[in-house]
C-alpha cells in the first residue's frame, strides 16, 4: 500500500516539474495570475484540481 502512495507521489512530482523545465516563462506568468487570483477563485481551483483527480481515479479503477 505505500508503495502506491510513493508511486503517486513519484508521478505528481514528475507532472508538476514538467511545466517549469519545459516552459519556464510561461509557469512563471502562469504562477503570477493564480497569486493574483482571490480567496474563493483559489478554492474553485482546488476543488476543481480535487474533483479531476477523483474522477482519473475512479476511471483507472
Amino acid at each position: 500500500m505505500l508503495d502506491y502512495w510513493l508511486l503517486g507521489l513519484a508521478m505528481m512530482l514528475v507532472i508538476e516539474g514538467i511545466m517549469p523545465f519545459a516552459l519556464p516563462e510561461l509557469w512563471r506568468e502562469t504562477f503570477r495570475k493564480l497569486v493574483a487570483l482571490s480567496d474563493g477563485q483559489l478554492r474553485f481551483v482546488g476543488f476543481g484540481s480535487m474533483l479531476s483527480g477523483l474522477l482519473l481515479l475512479y476511471w483507472i479503477n
